[in-house]
């Protein structure tokens, strides 16, 4: 397969879709210490990959390996066809990064970094202009766009810099945790730049110390820990992987809670609250099956909620009790 050509992943519908980036083996140490151990990733193009793990595990390792900033040690890694070893000027121009620290220069303006961005990528003079205006005001940044960036608020800092990336077009965008420090409306803001992005086709890797980010935002999720990928699958699939999930039956009729409880004797029942808590994984066919159930038992209850565990739990548990991130200043290299 010639090094341009994007690969192509087979979906569960059977159809086929290009992948982004593929990482075959991936291996990466600094002295004595193996920061990535045989790494795996097929990463669909116009989608968000979240990788999660705790601080140190090698998350940023990983992004700078892929955004052709350090080398590994071993391995094959495509990123948009090309491979980085060989051809890291053809991903370099296909890419964008936004680091964990701003490259916003605060001496200058807002459209002052912009313009600076488009210089580096050779636009001519007018059309660095139009596209500097363009994303300024697509990031809600026109009417600061005079001032010193120094005056901007983390939140208008994060989405210059956001900007700034995308100047050059990048068809993916690596964000290494992109909305560390910032409050939680302008995290909600970020998320819904990063859903437009990829609304738009572009494909974005994502760290991040923010499990609620990955849940919001990520198509595939993989948690790194020990240099390895401890699971990998949907929010709703690692979820499905820690035990406690449970359907929750709750009747207002003292009768028919009590039929529901002699009957289904492997639930847990609150009787104060007239509910029984049946184990579940969740699964669409495991609550077809209790809504069967219920109806050949001539059984109504009046309300039926599932619970599974939530991200926090999937980390605990896939990284051995390791503290859950949530605001992590710097992951380790």
């Amino acid at each position: 397969m010639p090094s341009s050509v994007m690969p192509t992943s087979t979906q569960a519908d059977g159809s086929t879709s290009p992948v982004a980036i593929s990482t075959v083996g991936l291996r990466k140490s600094f002295g004595d210490k193996t920061v990535l151990d045989g790494i795996d990733l097929r990463i669909t193009a116009g989608s968000v990959f979240a990788l999660l793990g705790p601080n140190g595990a090698g998350k940023t390792t990983a992004v700078n390996i892929l955004s052709t900033l350090i080398s590994a040690d071993g391995g094959q890694v495509q990123v948009a066809g090309h491979d980085v070893a060989t051809a890291p000027q053809a991903v370099r121009a296909a890419i964008g990064v936004t680091g964990q620290f701003s490259a916003v220069d605060g001496l200058i303006t807002g459209e002052e970094n912009m313009l600076l961005m488009a210089d580096l990528h050779h636009l001519p003079k007018q059309e660095g202009r139009q596209v500097a205006a363009e994303l300024l005001d697509r990031f809600d940044l026109t009417d600061a766009a005079k001032k010193p960036a120094s005056t901007y608020s983390g939140g208008m800092k994060r989405r210059l810099d956001l900007a700034m990336t995308l100047v050059g077009n990048p068809r993916i965008i690596f964000l290494d945790e992109p909305t560390t420090g910032l409050d939680p409306r302008s995290r909600h803001t970020m998320w819904g730049i990063i859903r437009e992005l990829v609304t738009g086709g572009t494909t974005v890797f994502l760290t991040t110390q923010y499990l609620e980010e990955a849940d919001e935002l990520a198509d595939l999720i993989a948690v790194l820990h020990d240099g390895k990928i401890a699971a990998d699958g949907t929010a709703a699939e690692l979820k499905r992987l820690i035990p406690g999930g449970h359907v929750r039956l709750r009747f207002t009729d003292p009768a028919g809670y009590q039929s529901a409880a002699s009957t289904l004797h492997e639930a847990s029942r609150d009787d104060e609250n007239l509910a029984l808590q049946i184990p579940s994984d969740g699964t669409q066919r495991e609550l077809r099956s209790i809504l069967d159930w219920l109806d050949a038992a001539g059984i109504e209850a009046d309300e039926l909620t599932v619970h599974t565990p939530d991200l926090d739990d999937v980390f605990f548990a896939l990284t051995g009790g390791a503290k859950v991130p949530h605001q992590s200043k710097e992951d380790a290299r």
